[in-house]
């Protein structure tokens, strides 16, 4: 199917890319993509008038990080495809067309993989692996494996993004983003794309601390996706406490010694263990009958607008 660009709304969240952000606004026009928007994060450089001077819409984000740019821009975007990548230079607009082309093929979501053969230069070693320990986090604890679920490359409809529900405010929005995919059960391609070095602009990325954050949300927000996972793992742990603490009770009752305070524990460990397990078979089962009842009523608009349509 052909690609309409004046179709397409570019997105570029930016924070101090002054280097950067003319040339790509240029790049994307001269391509004939006339609608950039860039949402910035109150920038202390130059970003603002070099974007506006290149022919970008501008505006300034009210929150902080790049989450939040994200969720406000929502409500700005008046074309039915939007295409997101960074203002740091690192994803090239070469690969624009390859990205949007699935939305206009009836997708929903398009993640733009930077993994498979990004440039020497462009991410570490320790990056490279952190990645790819993160999506393979992602896959156990989501049950798809995404590519690369931290890419700042995406293509959405309108539609798709809007139904996302996203709270967070930094960069952990790219997990979140794809939580919400798969949550709202959109159809993802995934498209290889290139990834190079920063041309003039230092990394915003702190590879431990970030890292952290992001793994800590794939736990959390697996509540959403997987309660099952998040509610059984707490469970399973608090019973193995308790296990650990009836071994040592039951060995030291075998050599005559009592520990009622600890056998009270014991138990308690256990049926609380238990009980959070049970939970989380319940919450599955509820999330499954949500999911059910949502495809039952998506399919009936969709039956809706077809009758209307004739």
């Amino acid at each position: 199917m052909a690609i309409d660009r004046d179709q397409v709304c570019v997105f570029i969240p930016t924070l101090n890319e002054e280097p950067t952000i003319g040339t790509l606004v240029h790049e994307f026009m001269e391509m004939g993509y006339p609608h950039v928007f860039v949402m910035d994060g109150n920038s202390s450089d130059n970003t603002l008038e070099v974007a506006r001077a290149a022919g970008a819409e501008v505006t300034i984000q009210e929150g902080k990080g790049k989450g939040a740019a994200i969720i406000e821009s929502v409500g700005h975007f008046t074309r039915p495809y939007i295409l997101m990548l960074d203002g740091d230079g690192t994803y090239l607009p070469e690969d624009a067309d390859k990205m949007v082309a699935p939305l206009f093929e009836g997708y929903d979501h398009v993640i733009g993989n930077r993994l498979i053969a990004p440039d020497k230069d462009a991410l570490s070693r320790l990056n490279l692996f952190g990645n790819r320990i993160i999506n393979e986090m992602f896959r156990i604890v989501h049950g798809r494996h995404l590519g690369d679920i931290l890419s700042g490359y995406r293509a959405f409809t309108l539609e798709g993004i809007r139904e996302m529900r996203l709270t967070e405010p930094g960069f952990v929005i790219e997990t979140e983003m794809a939580v919400e995919s798969l949550r709202n059960e959109q159809k993802i391609d995934i498209v290889q794309v290139s990834y190079v070095s920063r041309p003039g602009t230092a990394t915003k990325l702190r590879p431990f601390h970030d890292g952290g954050k992001i793994i800590a949300a794939l736990y959390r927000l697996a509540r959403r996706n997987n309660p099952l996972f998040y509610f059984g793992l707490i469970g399973g742990l608090i019973t193995f406490f308790g296990l650990i603490t009836g071994i040592y009770v039951v060995w030291e009752w075998l050599n005559g010694i009592e520990h009622i305070p600890l056998t009270i524990l014991t138990a308690l460990l256990i049926m609380g263990g238990i009980q959070v397990f049970m939970f989380g078979i319940l919450s599955d089962i509820i999330y499954a009958n949500q999911q059910e009842l949502r495809n039952e009523i998506q399919n009936l608009q969709h039956d809706i607008s077809q009758n209307e349509r004739r």
